[in-house]
């Protein structure tokens, strides 16, 4: 199957094709046809599998660039997601249209000056999307089609009153489109208020088979000897490109001092580093001019940069869902991919779980850091 089989359209196909993008990923062929049936769908799909194209691919061809009208709002849980939503986004805008990307840490009266110009495609995180809406500076009265994407960070972040708030904005008759990496019993319940009969597409066992291609490592040591383990890690390794993941944000604010005191710098980002300085580091980081990434799990949600090669889980992850997700951003598009989890005795009992999901005894991986 191809994008012409999906009805996307040959401009969009050129556009794509010029991008390096010939065949449709699973969860595109699942959701493209549901979306351009104009159906309500809940996507279960992890980042990395081309969903963001999936549900922007039809938007962007039905989009009427001679309306002034906001007709889709696209929501998401962090910045970082908006951000990379919205470039890839004007990388195939194909009409013309009216993009705007309203996030916090970007400056209000830019935004307003585009919003003047007439917006018919608004990418947002809630908090800021509502300060708009709370001002009459944007109007969903016009709106069709609403995304929520990476719905169960949304209600973990606790933006469910947010969402709430500005679904009242927007009118009774929508096309709500929901993605998430987990569909529990709270994702549902917020999917189903706002949606008519929906479709369910899961294709996460299709997402299994992808952790095969990672080769999987744990360091057993304790929290006083971490640093030197990962030091003496990262060393053997000489990783071309990895992301190192701290469980809160003093937590990488800390390692950050620490590497650079043994002669490793790192860069790190977590939601206190300001939104112009992270934006940086990512484009450096994209750009493979930064080796080392720390970073926060909230701060990560979005990051989908090709060529990492290397992960290491410095803090154990709080669940399985979270250490799959962090995995996931390695072993892309078919490469190898390589992780490590340095756990102390207090979060054994997380490694028994991820084994008992995996079905899998993770290898130890000895290090001599003495």
């Amino acid at each position: 199957m191809d994008f012409k089989d999906l009805k996307i359209n040959s401009k969009l196909i050129y556009s794509l094709k010029n991008n390096g993008i010939i065949t449709p990923t699973k969860v595109q062929m699942d959701v493209i046809p549901e979306i351009i049936s104009k159906k309500d769908v809940i996507g279960k799909s992890k980042t990395g599998t081309g969903k963001t194209l999936a549900f922007l691919l039809p938007i962007l061809q039905r989009i009427d660039n001679t309306s002034k009208n906001t007709e889709v709002l696209i929501l998401s849980p962090t910045r970082e997601l908006a951000i990379q939503i919205t470039e890839e986004a004007n990388k195939f805008n194909i009409n013309d249209i009216g993009i705007l990307a309203a996030y916090g840490g970007k400056d209000v009266g830019s935004q307003l000056k585009k919003l003047n110009k007439g917006i018919n495609l608004i990418i947002a995180t809630p908090g800021r999307l509502l300060d708009h809406l709370e001002r009459k500076s944007i109007s969903l009265s016009k709106l069709n089609t609403i995304v929520i994407d990476e719905v169960d960070q949304m209600l973990l972040m606790g933006f469910k009153n947010e969402i709430e708030k500005i679904m009242s904005y927007a009118p009774k008759k929508l096309q709500t489109l929901c993605f998430s990496a987990t569909i529990d019993s709270k994702v549902k319940k917020l999917a189903y208020r706002y949606m008519n009969n929906p479709t369910i597409i899961d294709i996460t066992e299709n997402e299994e088979s992808e952790i095969p291609n990672i080769k999987q490592e744990v360091v057993k040591t304790t929290d006083r000897w971490k640093v030197d383990a990962l030091v003496k890690i990262l060393e053997e390794d000489n990783p071309f490109m990895s992301i190192i993941f701290c469980r809160t944000k003093r937590r990488a604010d800390e390692l950050e001092v620490k590497l650079a005191a043994k002669g490793i710098k790192a860069a790190k980002i977590h939601s206190d580093v300001p939104q112009n300085k992270r934006e940086k580091i990512m484009k450096s980081f994209r750009d493979c001019e930064i080796q080392y990434l720390i970073a926060t799990d909230v701060a990560s949600r979005g990051i989908d940069v090709t060529g990492v090669t290397h992960i290491y889980n410095y803090d154990a992850p709080e669940s399985v869902e979270s250490y799959i997700h962090r995995i996931g951003r390695t072993a892309r598009a078919g490469d190898s991919g390589y992780t490590c989890l340095i756990t102390d005795p207090k979060n054994y009992n997380i490694l028994e779980e991820i084994e008992n999901y995996l079905k899998y005894t993770i290898p130890e991986r000895e290090v001599n850091f003495k």
